[in-house]
C-alpha cells in the first residue's frame, strides 16, 4: 500500500493484533478437545476451521474440532482441509460443521458422535486450561479442582507476548479516536487491554458481552463509527472474518462512511500466502504488524 489510508478513527481486534495467542488460546482449543476426547488436531490445522468464517468464537472453535475428531471415529472420510472447505461452503461456523456432519455420517453414526459431543466439558476445561485456576475460580466461579486437572498446568493466558508497542499505541491515539472490537469475553479482554497498556472508555470497547452480533455481523463496527462521530474508520485483525466484518459495514451503511479493512501478518495468517487470502476477501491493506498502523494511516 503506497497511500496511507485517511481515517477518523482506528478499531482495533486483540487477539493476533495486540497480544500473540498461538501459545495460549489455540493452544487451549487442541489441548481441550485432547483431554474431553482423547485426541485432537495440530494447533497449525485450526487455521483451516478460521479461513471457513464463523469462528471468531474459540469456544465454537474447541466444539467443531471435537466433533470433527468424533465424526472421524465414525466414518467421516474426509482430511480436516477437506472438512473445513465443506464447511465454509456451508455457511461456515459451528452450524455449518454440524451441518457437514450430519450430511456425512449415516443415522447410527450420527447419533454416537453427538452422544458423545461433551460441549459442556470442552468450555470447562477450556477455561481452566486457559485461565489457570485462580482466575477461573474467580470468573467462572466454579471449582477448578472438579476438572481433575493438576493445579500447576494451565493459565496459558499469562503466555501471550505482547504485540503493541508503546510508541505506537501513543501515536494511534495522539492522531485518532481508537476503539476495540474483539470475541473475548468482557474480563479476558480487560486482562489483554491492561497488559499492553490500552485503557479505553467502556463504550469505545466491544466484546463477547456486548448486546451486538458479534463479527463478521457489522452491527458493532457501525456502533463504533456513530460513537465516535467518524466518516471514515479502519479496522484492524487477523482472520478473514476480521475483514468481511469491515466490508459487511461498508456495504450495509445507511450513510454511506468508510470502512477499511486492514489485516496484520501477526496472528494464523502469515507470510505471502496469508497476505493473498486477505486480498481475496477485500482487504484495503496487509501489513506485517500492528505497529506498522500509524505509517499506513493519516487522519481525515
Amino acid at each position: 500500500m503506497n497511500t496511507p489510508l485517511r481515517v477518523d478513527a482506528v478499531v482495533l481486534d486483540v487477539d493476533g493484533v495486540l497480544v500473540d495467542v498461538a501459545d495460549s488460546y489455540r493452544r487451549a482449543v487442541v489441548e481441550s478437545v485432547e483431554r474431553v476426547h482423547g485426541d485432537t488436531v495440530p494447533k497449525t490445522d485450526l487455521q483451516r476451521l478460521k479461513d471457513a468464517g464463523g469462528f471468531n468464537n474459540d469456544w465454537d472453535l474447541t466444539y467443531a474440532v471435537a466433533l470433527y475428531v468424533l465424526a472421524r471415529r465414525e466414518g467421516l472420510d474426509r482430511d480436516l482441509d477437506s472438512f473445513a472447505d465443506v464447511v465454509a461452503a456451508t455457511g461456515g461456523g459451528l452450524e455449518g460443521a454440524e451441518t457437514v456432519v450430519a450430511d456425512a455420517l449415516d443415522p447410527d453414526c450420527r447419533e454416537r458422535a453427538l452422544a458423545e459431543w461433551d460441549r459442556e466439558r470442552l468450555h470447562a476445561t477450556f477455561q481452566r486450561l486457559y485461565l489457570g485456576p485462580d482466575l477461573y475460580r474467580e470468573l467462572e466461579g466454579d471449582d477448578p479442582d472438579a476438572l481433575g486437572i493438576d493445579p500447576d498446568e494451565g493459565g496459558f493466558i499469562h503466555d501471550e507476548p505482547t504485540l503493541l508497542d508503546p510508541d505506537t499505541r501513543e501515536a494511534l491515539r495522539s492522531r485518532f479516536d481508537v476503539g476495540v472490537l474483539t470475541g473475548r469475553p468482557a474480563a479476558e479482554a480487560e486482562i489483554a487491554l491492561d497488559r499492553v497498556g490500552l485503557d479505553l472508555p467502556p463504550e469505545s470497547v466491544f466484546t463477547m458481552d456486548s448486546d451486538h452480533p458479534g463479527k463478521p455481523e457489522p452491527d458493532a463496527l457501525l456502533a463504533l463509527a456513530d460513537r465516535f462521530d467518524a466518516h471514515a474508520l479502519a479496522f484492524v485483525g487477523d482472520t478473514l472474518d476480521d475483514i468481511r466484518t469491515a466490508v459487511n459495514a461498508r456495504e450495509t451503511d445507511p450513510d454511506g462512511r468508510e470502512f477499511y479493512g486492514v489485516g496484520v501478518l501477526t496472528g494464523g495468517l502469515t507470510g505471502e500466502e496469508g497476505r493473498r487470502k486477505y486480498e481475496r476477501v477485500g482487504a484495503d491493506a496487509v501489513l506485517e504488524s500492528v505497529n506498522d498502523l500509524p505509517d499506513a494511516l493519516e487522519p481525515r
